[in-house]
């Protein structure tokens, strides 16, 4: 058994999404000739204040999440995106490395110096351990009598490594993160998501600012 923290990364960043953004948006207007080498910052701020968000998906982004399956079955509610997600049906995760990810409300600290020791048999970190030990083991007692994967699968917990792939557009990307990032979002997908954000906010300016997890 491994505990992992749960992660995100690139697969592909929106290529000079402004100038995009703006391009789509002056077609609206015909005001094609105002664009400039410095236009579309001051352009895109405008037109999004002005709740013309539809010119905001035409720019498309591509993320991989690293997180646990209860994280994913939030995530692929939204529906104006693309996914594709690891099969628990088709991989096999038999042996002794089945990876979790560590529920953000148990420290690293915690995970690294537990000890299976009688007087932790009662704490919160132990049980969750254990759970997955248990299941670990199960899983691959199952397999051995001659279940398949999708079979023996069904022993697996919501902490269960997955990785999926979103791609969305910058508009849905907004909404995705108005919604997960909130005080009010599950604590597991809200430190994912903020984390996601923030890269997000670096990468592309003025589109994310207003969004701030409140």
């Amino acid at each position: 058994m491994i505990v992992i923290n749960q992660s995100w990364e690139w697969i592909r960043k929106p290529e000079n999404p402004l100038q995009l953004i703006e391009l789509a948006g002056r077609t609206c207007y015909k005001s094609e000739e105002k664009i400039t080498p410095g236009s579309a910052a001051n352009f895109v701020r405008r037109i999004t204040e002005s709740g013309h968000h539809s010119v905001i998906e035409h720019a498309v982004a591509t993320v991989k999440f690293t997180t646990d399956r209860g994280v994913t079955h939030e995530l692929v509610r939204h529906r104006l995106a693309s996914y594709s997600q690891e099969s628990t049906r088709y991989c096999n995760y038999s042996g002794d490395h089945i990876q979790f990810i560590r529920p953000v409300w148990i420290s690293e600290e915690e995970i690294n110096s537990y000890q299976h020791d009688n007087k932790y048999l009662t704490s919160p970190i132990h049980l969750w351990m254990s759970a997955m030990w248990t299941a670990e083991h199960d899983y691959n007692n199952l397999l051995k009598t001659g279940w398949r994967p999708e079979q023996a699968r069904s022993v697996l917990p919501n902490s269960l490594k997955t990785e999926i792939v979103v791609t969305a557009n910058l508009r849905e990307w907004m909404h995705i993160f108005k919604l997960r990032c909130s005080k009010a979002a599950h604590p597991q997908i809200r430190e994912l998501m903020l984390d996601c954000l923030a890269g997000f906010k670096e990468e592309i300016p003025i589109l994310f600012d207003n969004i701030n997890g409140e």
